[in-house]
């Protein structure tokens, strides 16, 4: 493929580093990039992916906008209150850069349809709330053999890795089960801090463009977090694997997504 007038303007940035150049701008125009979750952390995720010239975005939530998404949920708008998440941001993502492919899945990630979700894509994002997606997303990226991106949001801290195919501890390495029900709080229960959401939804898309570009070093093995209140950015070195993990050790007990929990 060849960059016309308009793309080598727009990606001019980009093709200025050495890094990346002209080659480095088409590889990201043909990506393929899964967000499962379009609201705080799936806001600049996805606007930033789109500005970025990922050539197709999977957007993947079966919410609505209602008015407490407003506060950190920047790629909605108060005229968006009531329409699906996904038709939200996929209107915003045409109207940011049309050079991308924008593929709605108006539905929440379950055992049955996963699998069938991710296959067809190069590097899945969690932005998803709740521990049950987060770890139906780990087992099916490991099964699956996909690159994944976790992000998590509460209160006034946040938390980033990256799980790349036999490279590194999975999600499911590092924090084995599901908390029991009202053992963690939640974000409807605490809140969260409104800027955070940008802060760790962009560490996630610098893990996915250098991993679709093969650059830098990637948070495999390395726990990224954020405290907003201290500003304090940690990186916390996690253990190479888990031979004990359910999904990934020597004797998995988890097969097949149906498995999860």
């Amino acid at each position: 493929m060849e960059l016309n007038k308009e793309q080598l303007e727009r990606y001019s940035r980009h093709i200025t580093l050495k890094e990346m150049g002209i080659e480095g701008q088409k590889k990201l125009l043909q990506s393929k990039v899964m967000v499962i979750g379009t609201g705080g952390l799936g806001s600049p995720v996805l606007m930033y992916l789109a500005a970025a010239g990922i050539g197709t975005i999977g957007v993947v939530d079966d919410d609505v906008v209602d008015y407490s998404n407003l506060q950190r949920q920047v790629i909605h708008q108060t005229k968006d209150v009531g329409v699906l998440k996904t038709e939200s941001a996929k209107n915003t993502i045409n109207a940011l850069n049309p050079d991308v492919q924008v593929i709605t899945y108006n539905s929440f990630v379950t055992k049955d349809n996963i699998m069938d979700l991710i296959k067809d894509y190069d590097f899945i994002i969690d932005c998803t709330d709740n521990f049950e997606s987060k770890f139906l997303i780990n087992d099916a990226c490991v099964l699956a053999k996909k690159p994944f991106s976790h992000g998590a949001v509460v209160h006034f801290k946040g938390q980033v890795m990256t799980y790349v195919p036999g490279k590194g501890p999975c999600y499911r390495c590092v924090f084995e089960k599901i908390p029991k029900p009202g053992s963690v709080p939640t974000s409807k229960q605490v809140g969260v801090f409104g800027p955070l959401p940008g802060i760790i939804g962009n560490f996630q898309v610098l893990e996915c463009v250098k991993y679709l570009l093969g650059i830098g070093e990637l948070l495999i093995g390395r726990l990224l977090t954020v405290e907003a209140l201290g500003m304090q950015v940690k990186v916390m070195k996690l253990p190479l694997k888990n031979d004990n993990c359910a999904v990934c050790g020597k004797n998995p007990s988890i097969l097949s997504v149906k498995d999860t929990f």
